[in-house]
């Protein structure tokens, strides 16, 4: 369901989609998955889901 939400710049003056294209790294750890956007306004956003998978 996270994954259909879309992410956004929240830089002053920008507010774009971010898109898998901008995306940079994704990784995941236990406590979920991050993925790194680097905006073309060069901001860097960083989203954190929860993991889906059981302990």
């Amino acid at each position: 369901m996270l994954d259909e939400l879309a992410s956004a710049c929240n830089c002053t003056d920008c507010d774009s989609t971010l898109t898998d294209t901008q995306c940079q790294m994704v990784f995941d750890t236990a406590a979920g998955r991050r993925r790194v956007y680097e905006c073309s306004c060069g901001a860097v956003t960083i989203t954190v889901s929860e993991s889906t998978t059981e302990a």
